[in-house]
């Protein structure tokens, strides 16, 4: 038997991540022992974002308690797509595009989750137990033990059922085929617990009850509040696009500044809900950030954990490196990983050694853009640097052509107009 961790429920009441659960007195005594628990994962995208932290760290924190995790990648429900917390019905995806988003969430998931050793996680796809199912089949084993009423009465149902628009018979299944879910990983692997956000409260207590009807087990649910940012913004969105946990999608970079600008109020509670920093630590930034909030001290640490947590803990020096040239740092100490993270991060051109060595400066800043004649730039050449020195600080004047001694680490060359403007040129060969 598993040792467990006897205080789990009242660690994640300290950090407000219980919002909804089953009977807590029997959940407590089934926890005094390993209890495999599940959390589902729809890919409808071909990476989960930041708002998906939350219940992936639901599943950590419940490993680490000693109970092993079960994250299921919905290869079948993808299909559908859940109605929850949606206010139109979602666009359907063809097989090859679920088949490429499920195996890429899978990969990302595998990075946070421990697949080896005691309480190791699992993968599952419930495609695997529902591609096959056939409908009168499905009717008689699953649906005769669910009423309408109760259906209607979830309220990812009603709120769709007040609006014009109404919800499909495709969408209003997606309850009863999430509820089998849980059936069939209580039969198969002793699931005996589901974990999500709170918008899953309906179909979680779906679950619970059909077990309950087939088999006369008893098996729980909880749920987690959903991150309301302080400011009322959703979590987990920067001008109205996702923070994606991959890289391709958004990089370390984007990811840090994002946490770097999340509001005073936001710091503690983020910490506490999305890292699994003690929750006395958590305490403790939080104080030391209020005291001197002008130091953004705790969006700071927020931002490490974070970007440590989904990129690798190598990804924060450069990240931190990159944001210290943007924010005041020079160019000319910054080493060749941080340039390359520049490069990514702004406007950049590539080019070859020859093409760019012997040019005039207000050359290449026409050719990049920065300016439309070397008019424009003549009449203000302070506003114009390279590699951060302004054109008229540059020795010889403004004409000088570029060498050798220009190109950092023998590959870059930063170009700005003003303060906020750059563009990074790389040499390629």
């Amino acid at each position: 038997m598993t040792d467990t961790d006897a205080g789990l429920l009242d660690d994640l009441d300290e950090r407000g991540l219980v919002a909804d659960h089953t009977d807590r007195a029997a959940l407590h005594e089934r926890l005094a022992t390993a209890t495999p628990v599940y959390c589902g994962f729809d890919p409808t995208a071909d990476s989960l974002h930041i708002g998906n932290l939350q219940a992936i760290m639901l599943l950590r924190r419940f490993q680490l308690a000693g109970h092993p995790p079960f994250a299921l990648v919905g290869g079948a429900t993808g299909m559908i797509g859940d109605p929850s917390g949606r206010t139109a019905e979602r666009t359907f995806l063809d097989q090859d595009v679920l088949d490429a988003n499920r195996s890429a969430i899978g990969a990302q998931l595998e990075t946070m989750l421990d697949f080896g050793g005691p309480s190791a996680a699992t993968l599952v796809d419930n495609r695997d137990w529902t591609g096959g199912l056939g409908l009168l089949e499905f009717l008689r084993d699953v649906g005769k033990h669910v009423t309408v009423n109760t259906m209607l009465a979830k309220e990812s149902v009603k709120g769709r059922m007040d609006r014009e628009s109404g919800i499909s018979f495709t969408e209003f299944s997606y309850m009863l085929l999430q509820a089998n879910d849980f059936r069939v990983l209580h039969e198969r692997h002793g699931v005996d617990l589901q974990v999500a956000g709170s918008d899953q409260w309906g179909n979680i207590t779906a679950g619970v009850d059909l077990v309950r009807r087939t088999s006369g087990d008893t098996v729980h649910g909880l749920t987690a509040p959903l991150i309301v940012r302080s400011d009322g913004s959703k979590f987990g969105k920067s001008e109205g696009e996702n923070i994606w946990l991959s890289a391709e999608r958004t990089s370390p970079y984007q990811m840090y500044q994002y946490l770097l600008n999340m509001p005073d109020d936001d710091v503690e509670e983020l910490l506490l809900r999305l890292t699994t920093l003690p929750v006395a630590e958590c305490r403790q930034v939080g104080e030391e950030h209020r005291s001197a909030p002008e130091r953004r001290e705790g969006q700071r640490r927020l931002a490490r954990e974070l970007v440590s947590l989904v990129h690798g803990a190598a990804a924060v020096p450069a990240v931190e490196a990159a944001a210290a040239v943007w924010f005041g740092g020079s160019v000319l100490d910054a080493d060749a990983a941080t340039l390359e993270t520049l490069a990514g991060e702004t406007p950049s051109t590539s080019t070859t050694r020859s093409e760019l060595l012997g040019a005039e400066p207000l050359e290449v800043l026409v050719r990049c853009g920065l300016a439309r004649s070397k008019g424009e730039i003549r009449r203000n050449l302070a506003g114009y640097q390279v590699n951060q020195v302004p054109l008229r600080d540059r020795p010889g004047g403004e004409g000088t052509p570029l060498g050798p001694e220009d190109l950092l680490h023998g590959r870059f060359l930063l170009l700005q107009r003003g303060r906020k403007t750059r563009h990074m040129v790389v040499v390629a060969d």
